[in-house]
């Protein structure tokens, strides 16, 4: 049996983001999958009840997802609010979708404070990133789900060889 994967619904092409935009990315092998039925599409942010659009967030004070799940670091908007138990609620529910599918693989939109893998911003709305994981991203592989970035696609299609 051909595994699933999870997949950011902006990657393909689903105006979900914070600023009501998408960040579609054209691959061929993202179109066989799709066309496969391997996909599960997942926006973390919109299965935590948040609307689009959205002030934008990040992890506070250079902290990453594991920091957040943890409880030693906070989710904060641009306006300051706190919503570190939405994003965390928002990541169980795609953790939970993800089990019931059956997904070993997730391929998320870097630099979220939700799905950002290999990179994340730094909690101070300036555009500076650093290294870290976002919530969604970090419990998913707390629970043995890999997680790629928009970028790895070919990393990802290796991985699933030779089931590909």
């Amino acid at each position: 049996m051909t595994s699933r994967i999870l997949v950011s619904a902006c990657l393909l092409g689903r105006p979900v983001r914070y600023n009501g935009s998408a960040k579609a990315v054209a691959h061929p092998v993202l179109d066989e999958w799709r066309t496969q039925g391997r996909l599960v599409v997942v926006c973390p942010e919109l299965m935590a009840g948040f609307g689009v659009p959205r002030p934008p967030a990040e992890i506070a004070a250079g902290a990453s997802g594991e920091a957040v799940l943890a409880g030693a670091a906070r989710v904060v908007e641009l306006t300051g609010a706190d919503v570190t138990a939405r994003y965390v609620e928002g990541a169980r529910a795609v953790l939970a979708l993800a089990q019931e599918n059956g997904c070993r693989f997730a391929l998320l939109i870097d630099g979220s404070p939700s799905c950002g893998s290999g990179f994340i911003h730094d909690g101070g709305f300036g555009g500076r990133r650093h290294a870290g994981a976002g919530v969604t991203a970090a419990l998913l592989r707390q629970n043995g789900i890999e997680v790629f970035a928009e970028t790895q696609i070919d990393a990802l299609r290796a991985r699933l060889s030779p089931e590909a």
